[in-house]
């Protein structure tokens, strides 16, 4: 079993700012889109959060990115490029578990920090045609960019139950307290598993911390049958969940 911590929605790169924490709710924000997408904004919900978290650099009407596309109790995610290959050699698939995580700023100090704001388990994942053939296959409720216009062979869907969480809590947090962003706090058997792009001893600067990588979209760890890495996953999901 895996678990694969994914990097989505606004940074300082994409978006050019953290996404908000709103009435206690993390909002991830989506990307901004220049093609490959029929959903704008407004049309999320978001053309208001939008244009305050950006000062109108981005506006109400633009195209989004709206990936991870939750709806219901169900996820819909999509990967191209070396990304999708990233996971591909990892062996991610069926069972596996997507943890989304953010960049987001806390409403009343605006300190920037890392948190997991939602989750997916693999049921099915394959190329557009192919993964709608899934027994486990449910059609999104709107047109997934991945599933628009060309994103060259590497081109990979995944679905299953997930959810966005409710609320901001201490446990979906991964910047430690105080900080510095990219400082997280980490449960122990996180190294001893090993953890993709986080291969340097200097990543890991004592116990339970990690310096996580400013690069890469997926940060994969194998598992396998460790009951105390399960224990935790279901700690986090319950967290996302309530």
């Amino acid at each position: 079993m895996r678990i694969v911590f994914s990097r989505k929605g606004f940074d300082s790169t994409a978006g050019g700012c953290p996404s908000p924490i709103v009435d206690g709710v993390p909002v991830s924000l989506p990307i901004p889109a220049q093609d490959r997408s029929r959903t704008t904004y407004t049309s999320r919900g978001l053309g208001v959060l939008v244009e305050q978290a950006t000062r109108g650099r981005i506006g109400a009407q633009d195209l989004c990115h709206d990936d991870p596309m939750f709806s219901g109790a169900h996820c819909w995610f999509g990967q191209a490029g070396a990304a999708q290959s990233h996971l591909a050699r990892n062996g991610v698939g069926i069972g596996d578990v997507f943890l989304f995580f953010g960049l987001f700023a806390d409403p009343h100090t605006g300190e920037r920090h890392h948190r997991i704001y939602g989750h997916m388990r693999v049921a099915c994942h394959g190329p557009p045609d192919i993964v709608r053939q899934a027994s486990q296959w449910k059609e999104p409720p709107r047109p997934h960019p991945h599933d628009l216009g060309d994103w060259g062979r590497h081109n990979v869907l995944y679905h299953g139950p997930g959810t966005m969480t409710r609320s901001a809590s201490a446990a979906l947090r991964l910047t430690r307290a105080g900080g510095p962003l990219r400082h997280w706090a980490v449960p122990a058997w996180l190294r001893r598993r090993g953890l993709t792009y986080h291969a340097r001893p200097e990543r890991w600067p004592r116990p339970g911390e990690l310096i996580s990588a400013s690069r890469g979209q997926e940060f994969i760890c194998d598992i396998g049958r460790s009951r105390q890495a399960r224990q935790w996953l279901a700690t986090i999901i319950a967290a996302i969940e309530s």
